[in-house]
């Protein structure tokens, strides 16, 4: 699984963060997303695909 953002899509929810905290945080001056872990252990899947589902500007796509 490989993770990608759109920071311009990004609209600053913070939805990634609470469904998946090692992998998503958000930056201090604006809350756009930070992607922390671009290639996450297969444990945190359902999490990462719960925070692409729930990103409201739909700046979160997953490679498998």
């Amino acid at each position: 699984m490989k993770v990608v953002v759109d920071e311009e899509k990004c609209v600053a929810a913070g939805q990634c963060v609470a469904a998946a905290m090692d992998v998503f945080d958000q930056r201090e001056d604006d809350g756009i997303v930070v992607l922390l872990d671009e290639n996450p252990r297969a444990e945190l899947a359902e999490d990462v695909r719960n925070a692409a589902a729930v990103c409201p500007a739909l700046a979160i796509r997953i490679e498998e």
